[in-house]
């Protein structure tokens, strides 16, 4: 597991971008910035805790569509949505695809960091919640006897 959560910071306005990535730095938090859904996608590795701050509108695909092939191909990384450009409707579909929470631009730099710990530390917990399950199926394989018991009263024993 990584030493220090990352943000993942997803949008197309570089002064946005810089800007984000200034304040999770004052968090202590290591930032990690693409211009691009499509750029995210091909880098991403998940390595530790992370979060994910995703603008909706950008050219090729959009917010809403990484999010939606995230959540098709399993990844869980809680979801900050920012916009320029909010409705309810986006809204409410951000939120139903999983999104943890919506903001629209502007937005107060404190409340995208209290979003950001929060997020930090659920996807934390997840992490150790997979950390725990992975250790208990390695214990249980390790107690599994790697040959078929042939003796029909072991056999029965091991029902």
């Amino acid at each position: 597991m990584a030493s220090q959560p990352t943000v993942f910071i997803v949008d197309d306005d570089p002064a946005v971008s810089e800007a984000i990535t200034a304040v999770v730095k004052t968090i202590d938090l290591k930032p990690q910035s693409y211009g691009s859904a499509g750029e995210f996608l091909e880098a991403y590795k998940p390595t530790g805790p992370a979060c994910l701050i995703l603008d909706v509108r950008m050219p090729g695909m959009s917010g809403l569509e990484l999010q939606k092939e995230l959540r098709r191909t399993g990844v869980t990384l809680p979801i900050i949505v920012v916009t320029g450009h909010a409705d309810v409707r986006m809204a409410v579909e951000v939120m139903k695809e999983g999104a943890l929470e919506f903001l629209e631009k502007p937005f107060r730099m404190q409340e995208l960091c209290d979003n950001i710990q929060k997020a930090i530390r659920l996807d934390t917990e997840n992490w150790q919640r997979r950390q725990q399950k992975q250790n208990a199926h390695r214990r249980i394989a390790e107690l599994t006897p790697a040959e078929p018991v042939s003796s029909p009263a072991l056999q029965r024993a091991a029902r």
